[in-house]
């Protein structure tokens, strides 16, 4: 009995040692497998709006690809960047935290909070442009304007991000702008020029393979393009693109408010060798957090810029 008991008090003076477990084993154990499982229903939640994306890409194409190309390629490559610089400073603080240096833990987990924050900062540049141009796919989230009551914007066309120089010359040529006038904040878009181009090459060569069969069915009314169709299925990518990325940047509001509360208990000294689970399991979800918007980059800023930059 004295044995046992003596060896009770040891486990509880163990440092971060939980009431409920009998060890330090069995708790890092028993976190781990709860970590992952968690992670694992995370990856079958967003692999639910992967897969609609991919089904709905792989049925309007065009659509995705011109809606893409209205995205702005320079800041979703700027939010990678950070991500994986972030991801980086994460593998460091928990290395710090084995190392029991707890100035080197809080400096990382503050540059890793920093990196975190320009991506939302960045995310919300994005979002005000798609509201002041009118591409939120839902009606009255956009920027209301009246006729005659325009500003800057009211005479600006929506640009092409990756290729301005594409789009100079094209305005050069005669291209034709469209005045910014939404009174009922609804959704917006006048690039009908892909589409234009490919439903011709279409009529040209019937026997081609151009537009998906769903492109053929969805995109016309009596044998004619309907811009009102092919705006419909635009619309469609802006709602997986503000779903996705919004839920994305949950998932980093949330990590943010789990690396304050890890800030402050390393300022307290609380890791060290002998404990930082925490830090770890804190490490992994921030790692999967950043390696979904890997996913994310190249399927919504980057597949079909090649039919603007190179024209097939």
């Amino acid at each position: 009995m004295t044995t046992h008991a003596g060896e009770h008090n040891d486990h509880a003076h163990a440092p971060g040692l939980q009431h409920q477990f009998e060890d330090m084993k069995q708790q890092e154990e028993s976190v781990s497998i709860g970590m992952w499982m968690f992670l694992v229903q995370e990856i079958m939640f967003f692999g639910g709006l992967f897969t609609a994306y991919l089904v709905f890409r792989s049925k309007y194409p065009m659509a995705f690809a011109v809606g893409s190309n209205h995205l702005n390629a320079f800041w979703g490559g700027l939010n990678t960047l950070v991500l994986i610089v972030s991801s980086l400073t994460m593998a460091l603080t928990v290395y710090y935290a084995q190392k029991s240096n707890r100035n080197m833990q809080v400096i990382l987990i503050l540059l890793t909070m920093f990196f975190g924050t320009v991506f939302l900062g960045v995310k919300a540049i994005e979002y005000t442009d798609k509201w002041s141009h009118g591409t939120v796919p839902i009606t009255g989230l956009n920027k209301v304007v009246r006729e005659g009551h325009g500003d800057s914007h009211a005479s600006k066309p929506i640009e092409f991000s990756i290729v301005p120089q594409a789009y100079a010359a094209a305005t050069a040529a005669g291209g034709e702008e469209h005045a910014y006038v939404n009174p009922r904040g609804e959704f917006q878009w006048n690039d009908y020029d892909l589409i234009e181009k490919k439903v011709a090459e279409q009529k040209a060569d019937p026997n081609a393979y151009i537009l998906t069969t769903d492109e053929r069915n969805g995109y016309f009314s009596h044998g004619e393009l309907d811009r009102d169709k092919f705006r419909d299925k635009v619309r469609i990518f802006y709602w997986i693109y503000f779903v996705m990325t919004g839920l994305h940047a949950l998932h980093m509001v949330v990590g943010l408010g789990l690396m304050t509360w890890l800030c402050w208990m390393a300022f307290r000294n609380t890791y060290s060798a002998e404990y930082y689970m925490p830090v770890e399991m804190s490490g992994l979800y921030w790692h999967f957090v950043d390696i979904v918007w890997i996913f994310l980059f190249p399927l919504l800023y980057l597949l079909g810029r090649h039919f603007i930059v190179g024209g097939h």
